[in-house]
């Protein structure tokens, strides 16, 4: 397999090249982006986001690098997306604030989500809704598009054609051979794109561990309607809000044992009602009610709809177990159903509210007690199909942590991709294909940018360490007056601190090395700055020798 490039070693994109680089869903599953570019003009596929992990305190969302376009937004053709969710459509607002008439191009379903978002951030974009089978002429490329089968309807994959040789990016996708609504990854759409030549593939991989095919979603409908028809009191069933299908057999279930849906968060409403006008969720009538007038109705007729599966602190779920919710309240006999997967890193939140709703004599039902949940992600046995039937000159697995993309360029080389054929690479790599032949040629400075209520790329990745510290170890402040002129200290050092200690006369131990480093640091002559370090190094030493801690320090001299 080829190795990375080392950074910024980026050479100016020749006249006969294609230049594709992620900007986001390499090393990391979330805030899929990547652009292609020939010749000036640059198409930008898929533009997601990734929602942050513990150590990452305050932060809403982290976007693709999207820097990179900062220069070049009037060279953008159009976005085109693959499908509605939100690690792929969920930056698309911060893109169009550079440039809002930039088309964006995707299937009636994820241009729907998409115009509803752009609501939300006062923007009215320029949309363009494409189907399966389409062919559009985008600037120098042609995308063809493919139908493929995904935990969201209407998903789909492109077939890009360039002067250069031909891509094939799958999206997210598997081949369930009994989805929900029908609709089956095209096969015969791969297959074709595999005759006329696919120089290039770029295939989901976050299944690539997993062994096997992954479960047709009908497969989980009798377990959800065994759950429901045995419950004896409400029902709260929690799953994404983008998963149409999922809620489909819930909504079926609820049917089949006469109890009546509402919709709970704000999400959840605004997504099932576009499913709903635009034909991809059926509702059969008397079974929607409104949550306002849930309590009119018997408990054992109820079924709430919700979101926050992954313990979200203010989705409704979680406030119902905190029993904060003003409206629900659920306790012994009644039912919550987490139809969903565990996203690694939401372990603790998620276990912490079962635990909560099992302590309110609630009977919790999760993938970890009954088959309620299946990937969206074609695992090992569909990429090898996907593979062989493609038979790409070229594999470049997208949408996975490292470990997926090895595991994914490990299934390529079994179905013949020459291993100097197989690019590993990392969010920020620099991909030129020649004449359909492809390799990294280069790597991008790569940079986190962070959305932080209204701040946008403002929060640093020191700045996160420094609330991380903050939240784990506490805070100490350490302040002194000093004359300028004569040298001397006028008051002070005073010490204070926060989630350090029981009580601040504990740092009365410390007073007379933080005030001999200040008076050295004086009679050196160092400025401001100077003494400032000077006591914080000489309180760190102390706190983490005798108290084992290492707060956040911040020294304060005020000069007179």
């Amino acid at each position: 397999m080829k190795k990375k490039s080392k950074k910024n070693q980026i050479p100016a994109l020749k006249d006969n090249a294609v230049r594709i680089v992620p900007l986001g869903g390499l090393e990391e599953v979330g805030r899929n982006c990547n652009v292609l570019e020939y010749q000036g003009h640059l198409v930008v596929v898929d533009c997601g986001v990734l929602f942050p992990e513990y150590d990452q305190p305050g932060v809403d969302q982290i976007l693709p690098n999207i820097d990179y376009l900062k220069n070049r937004v009037d060279d953008i053709e159009a976005i085109v997306l693959t499908h509605g969710h939100e690690d792929h459509i969920g930056a698309v607002p911060y893109l169009l604030k550079m440039r809002k008439d930039i088309p964006v191009i995707g299937s009636q379903f994820t241009i729907a989500l998409v115009e509803a978002k752009m609501q939300e951030h006062h923007i009215v974009p320029n949309t363009k809704v494409v189907a399966e089978g389409d062919v559009n002429k985008i600037g120098p490329f042609e995308f063809e598009f493919i139908a493929v089968s995904h935990s969201i309807p209407d998903a789909l994959a492109v077939f890009v054609r360039t002067p250069e040789g031909n891509l094939l990016i799958t999206g997210d996708f598997k081949m369930d051979q009994l989805p929900i609504d029908g609709r089956l990854t095209d096969l015969r759409a791969f297959a074709a794109a595999g005759e006329e030549g696919v120089d290039l593939l770029m295939m989901d991989s976050t299944n690539a561990e997993v062994p096997g095919f992954v479960a047709s979603e009908s497969d989980i409908a009798p377990v959800i309607d065994d759950v429901i028809g045995k419950a004896t009191g409400q029902v709260m069933v929690a799953t994404f809000a983008s998963h149409v299908h999922r809620v489909q057999e819930i909504i079926n279930a609820a049917a089949h044992h006469g109890r009546r849906v509402a919709f709970v968060g704000r999400s959840m409403v605004r997504n099932m009602d576009i499913a709903e006008d635009l034909g991809f969720l059926d509702v059969p009538d008397g079974v929607l009610i409104d949550m306002r007038d849930m309590n009119s109705i018997p408990e054992n007729r109820r079924l709430y709809m919700a979101t926050g599966s992954q313990g979200e602190p203010f989705a409704v779920v979680n406030r119902v177990a905190n029993q904060s919710h003003q409206k629900i309240s659920f306790g012994k006999g009644d039912t919550v159903l987490l139809a969903s997967s565990l996203i690694p890193g939401n372990e603790t939140s998620v276990y912490r509210m079962i635990n909560n709703l099992i302590g309110l004599g609630v009977n919790v039902v999760s993938s970890r007690n009954a088959r309620v949940h299946v990937s969206g992600h074609a695992a090992q046995g569909e990429l090898l199909y996907a593979y062989n039937i493609i038979q790409p000159a070229y594999a470049m697995p997208i949408h996975g942590e490292t470990r997926h993309l090895v595991a994914s360029g490990s299934l390529a080389l079994k179905t013949g991709v020459p291993q100097d054929n197989v690019i590993i690479a990392r969010n920020g790599s620099v991909v030129d294909m020649v004449d359909g032949e492809s390799k990294i040629v280069g790597q991008l400075d790569f940079h986190n940018i962070y959305v932080d209520g209204g701040s946008i790329g403002e929060i640093t990745d020191s700045e996160l360490q420094d609330r991380t510290t903050l939240a784990e170890e506490g805070f100490v402040a350490v302040i002194a007056v000093v004359d300028g002129q004569s040298r001397q200290i006028v008051s002070g050092p005073v010490i204070q601190g926060r989630a350090v200690a029981e009580d601040d006369s504990v740092f009365d131990a410390v007073l007379p090395d933080v005030t001999e480093a200040l008076q050295d640091s004086l009679e050196k002559g160092d400025d401001t700055y100077g003494m400032q370090q000077a006591m914080r190094r000489s309180l760190g030493r102390w706190l983490g020798r005798k108290l084992r801690r290492s707060p956040l320090i911040v020294p304060k001299i005020v000069e007179v």
